[in-house]
């Protein structure tokens, strides 16, 4: 019978970080890629991309546009509060290893642990609740937008891709409470 096996699963763990870690090595050192998931990274810091995008729509004159930009600054700020002050410092899990010198670009340094991704989950939240002011083409950007910025993390050796992977999921649940709780009318 097989039991709960916290070693195994760890490993197994660790073997589908090192896995899409080498994936993204054939990408690093390129200067468009390292310019695409850098930028994409620092425009993730604070949800500052979300919440300009969110301003710029309800600078269109909207009331819908407007509430959205309320409810999406209020569960950003939820979000944050959960993943980076309750959850990472809870699971406490250690960051990848790199080298200063191995950055090409600048990059902020983040203070808290690895699990989940901050970015990550307060993209899947964005993208969930800006996909309600528009069609499956402004959708399906705003994903785009949120894989880019979620897997930026992952280029620029911030965090392994289980904890980008972890942020994905909880954003998706965080995104999909806010809607039941505040649904915008």
């Amino acid at each position: 019978m097989g039991g709960f096996d916290l070693a195994r699963i760890l490993e197994r763990v660790a073997d589908f970080d090192d896995r899409v870690d080498s994936l993204f090595d054939k990408l690093r050192g390129r200067p468009w890629a390292d310019r695409i998931f850098y930028t994409a990274s620092q425009l993730g810091d604070y949800g500052l991309i979300w919440l300009l995008l969110a301003a710029l729509a309800a600078f269109g004159g909207s009331g819908r546009a407007e509430r959205n930009l309320l409810r999406l600054a209020a569960v950003l700020g939820l979000d944050s509060m959960f993943v980076n002050g309750l959850l990472k410092s809870v699971i406490g899990r250690s960051r990848p290893l790199i080298d200063d010198g191995e950055r090409p670009l600048y990059l902020r340094q983040p203070i808290t642990t690895a699990f989940p991704s901050g970015h990550a989950s307060s993209a899947v939240v964005a993208a969930t609740l800006l996909g309600e002011l528009g069609g499956r083409r402004w959708r399906r950007v705003l994903w785009l937008l949120a894989a880019t910025v979620a897997l930026s993390r992952i280029h620029v050796r911030i965090h392994h891709a289980s904890d980008v992977a972890g942020g994905w999921l909880t954003g998706v649940v965080l995104g999909r409470l806010a809607r039941r709780i505040w649904p915008l009318r």
